[in-house]
């Protein structure tokens, strides 16, 4: 199910990030725990109450060396293109200032449910001063403080009561949704018009389910699929083609709805961290990924060129070692063919449950030829290990200690279990739980 988006909009200095990190529940870092991506967080999932939703720190969609009023235009459209929901927030110890009124304006036009927040009111003796934003033209004004954390359950109450009631698409089990994500101008969608224009392709439109998104139903050799189309991949305009984050933000909602998520590259630019930063997200979403490298065609090759391009690709993606590399054209269609049974493996392997008596054997044999680690003086030890879920596959391992499976060993153990039973193109999870 899409998740309804609340974006966070506002001139700079209103308190945007301290807002975004209080609502998602955690200080979020700019430096990921993925080994090899650093990447801003604008974007998070949240929940209130019954209400899960996603939402956006506008803040942090860099426009580059637009003017400042040119800056904020940029990141309020945006927030009302991707967004359901907009939280306008101003500060309230300054007022209202030009700049703030210049944003109500952009948002006059958005037609999206607007509710006003007035930050840095943080004690009860600061509230008269938020009656100066009812000239905004957005109704009440909802007294909040990111840094006390006060006033946030009534603004998000507010929020919550115009989320829209997504009406998801439903397929059936055994249709495979895969969807493209990558830079802008790496050839997503002349790939996508690859992959329908197939001789073997069967292909039927239906209305997406976020604004101009298409879900294109597809059936290759009498197997089903649905390519979602990451939403807005055919808009073109200037901050659509120059903000990398904002390729991001178009990325997520496909994602979400995916089985198999392809990471484009394109082989003649190489790899940007951008590229590293877009497969992050799909990484932490468990989703089974392939990684596909277009423009092949446009690549000056000899018999080294491709061994040597697919071990930049593991040195740059070293988190993304499971997934499978293809390498394409669009515009000639050259191995356009090998594209489609590797999506169908990731997404086998995706689903794949293995049983617990055969999954404890390897477990086993892998203590044994690798006995488990100790720390100051106390030993691990591993009593059994079973698989809770699929899409991705998830594992727990039953021990004496959780603290004491060190990231190094619950390494050994994921490579093991890969070893025994492929989960090629899907990443694994593993958590340690104290036996009862």
């Amino acid at each position: 199910m899409a998740k309804p988006v609340l974006a966070i909009v506002g001139r700079p200095n209103v308190g945007k990030s301290t807002i975004f990190n209080r609502i998602v529940g955690e200080r979020i870092s700019i430096v990921e725990d993925i080994p090899g991506v650093t990447r801003d967080r604008i974007y998070s999932s949240a929940d209130w109450l019954t209400h899960e939703f996603n939402i956006i720190d506008t803040g942090g969609i860099d426009i580059g060396d637009e003017p400042f009023l040119e800056q904020i235009r940029q990141q309020a459209e945006i927030a009302i293109d991707e967004a359901d929901v907009i939280v306008f927030l101003v500060n309230g110890r300054e007022g209202v200032t030009s700049a703030d009124e210049e944003v109500a304006k952009i948002l006059y036009k958005a037609k999206k449910p607007v509710v006003l927040g007035v930050n840095k009111i943080d004690n009860p003796e600061m509230r008269q001063q938020i009656y100066d934003f009812y000239s905004l033209g957005f109704g009440e004004p909802f007294p909040i403080s990111g840094s006390h954390g006060l006033g946030l359950g009534d603004l998000l109450d507010e929020a919550a009561k115009n989320f829209p009631k997504h009406d998801e698409i439903k397929y059936d089990d055994d249709v495979i949704k895969f969807s493209l994500i990558g830079r802008p101008n790496v050839g997503k969608s002349s790939l996508v018009n690859a992959i329908l224009g197939e001789d073997r392709v069967i292909v039927s439109d239906v209305a997406g389910t976020t604004r101009d998104a298409i879900d294109s139903q597809l059936t290759y050799n009498g197997d089903k699929y649905v390519i979602i189309d990451t939403a807005g991949m055919r808009k073109k305009g200037k901050v659509y083609e120059t903000t990398e984050k904002y390729s991001v933000l178009r990325a997520l909602r496909a994602i979400e709805r995916s089985d198999v998520v392809l990471v484009v590259i394109d082989g003649e630019e190489g790899i940007l961290e951008q590229d590293k930063k877009i497969a992050g997200y799909a990484h932490d979403a468990g989703r089974a990924i392939v990684i596909v490298v277009n423009k092949w065609d446009a690549v000056e090759k000899d018999e080294k060129t491709m061994k040597t391009f697919e071990q930049k690709i593991r040195d740059h993606f070293q988190f993304l070692d499971y997934a499978p590399i293809v390498f394409l054209s669009a515009l000639t269609k050259k191995r356009i063919h090998t594209l489609i049974p590797m999506i169908n493996t990731a997404s086998e392997n995706h689903a794949l449950r293995v049983e617990t008596s055969v999954l404890n054997d390897v477990i086993m044999d892998a203590v044994a030829m690798n006995p488990t680690p100790t720390d100051k003086g106390r030993r691990l030890r591993i009593y059994y290990t079973t698989q809770v879920a699929v899409k991705p596959p998830t594992f727990v391992v039953f021990v004496n200690e959780p603290e004491l499976l060190h990231f190094s060993y619950e390494r050994f153990l994921e490579n093991r279990i890969r070893d025994a039973f492929g989960f090629e193109g899907t990443p694994i999870k593993i958590f340690a739980r104290e036996r009862k």
